[in-house]
């Protein structure tokens, strides 16, 4: 039989839900992954669009943004609103439904960030 130690540890509290294997917080309150979404980022916001996944629906994402996730959260509620559509934020990236990588660029660098279009 295996410890609980070299197990893994916990992984689910009814107290808390979910638990990071890494530091052995709560997800909520995790900061391995947003250390990681920091150090990952090269200072350039990616916008694309993509179809993979989701039954031939275009949606626009932008990865790259070194963002807390309330601040991310913030700009992506900024964003749908801009558009006029609905998405969401999911480890660390922005998805704002339908095809609109123009108007998210425009945007992003009316706030200062530096912007590519990714993709074709």
């Amino acid at each position: 039989m295996k410890s609980r130690s070299t197990s893994g540890g916990l992984v689910y509290s009814t107290d808390s839900g979910r638990m990071c294997p890494q530091c052995r917080l709560p997800v909520a309150s995790c900061r391995c992954s947003a250390t990681v979404a920091a150090a990952a980022s090269d200072g350039v916001v990616r916008v694309s669009r993509e179809t993979k996944g989701r039954a031939g629906k275009g949606v626009t994402l932008v990865r790259g943004l070194a963002l807390e996730p309330l601040a991310l959260a913030a700009l992506g509620k900024q964003l749908k609103t801009a558009c006029g559509s609905g998405g969401t934020v999911k480890e660390g990236v922005i998805e704002v439904q339908g095809d609109h990588c123009v108007r998210v660029m425009e945007m992003l660098k009316s706030q200062g960030f530096v912007v590519k279009r990714a993709g074709g």
